[in-house]
């Protein structure tokens, strides 16, 4: 008579992602501080200071005389410089931007049971901010593509190297990253994300006892 084995597999009781409780500190993170934020706005910095180079590159027949009175040694070409040149670094930091962010939310814990300011639970924020962080990188990523064909074969021997319409996509990605930037600011100052001292607030722990 053949016998039948069954294995009886015993499920983690907590999560699986809280099996790295043990390496994790304070803010829920193996380092002190969150990076995702601190990387986030070093990608807005430099896709504002490209879009606002190309800008000032493209009105340059208008601000020379300007220049010239001042006695500033600027070119155009500086000017497009600056703006290709920060909008390829925007671009390479953006993934380790993205990835930042997806590493620390798989670390989240969030406050339960906040709902945000436009009606969204966290795990729904969560969801959109890294939708939305993808397709910010695609967007990132195609602008500097188009740039790049700018520079080096379509507008190469011109004076302005950039496309008006790339400018005013360009201006537009400034209103989609800042209505983008609004969720990650719920997830850390509505929800607690990565933030100690919101997490034991919530619990209505005295900060005074609860921190060194």
């Amino acid at each position: 008579m053949a016998t039948l084995l069954v294995e009886t597999t015993v499920l983690p009781a907590a999560s699986p992602i809280r099996q790295l409780a043990s390496w994790l500190g304070p803010n829920d993170l193996p380092y002190s501080l969150p990076i995702h934020p601190n990387l986030v706005h070093f990608t807005i910095g430099l896709f504002v200071i490209a879009i606002a180079f190309d800008i000032a590159g493209a009105l340059f027949p208008v601000e020379k005389r300007l220049f010239r009175f001042l006695a500033l040694p600027i070119t155009r070409a500086g000017f497009h410089n600056v703006g290709w040149y920060n909008l390829l670094a925007c671009a390479v930091v953006s993934f380790f931007t993205v990835a930042a962010g997806f590493f620390e939310m798989l670390l989240a814990v969030p406050i339960p049971g906040v709902t945000s300011s436009i009606g969204l639970q966290s795990m729904e924020t969560m969801l959109w901010h890294g939708v939305g962080g993808v397709a910010i990188l695609l967007a990132i990523i195609t602008m500097t593509v188009w740039r790049g064909y700018q520079r080096f074969l379509w507008r190469r021997d011109m004076g302005r190297q950039v496309q008006w319409l790339y400018l005013l996509v360009g201006l537009g990605l400034f209103l989609v990253i800042g209505l983008h930037g609004t969720l990650g600011a719920e997830l850390a100052a509505e929800f607690g994300v990565h933030i100690t001292a919101d997490q034991l607030l919530a619990t209505g722990v005295d900060l005074h006892d609860a921190l060194p």
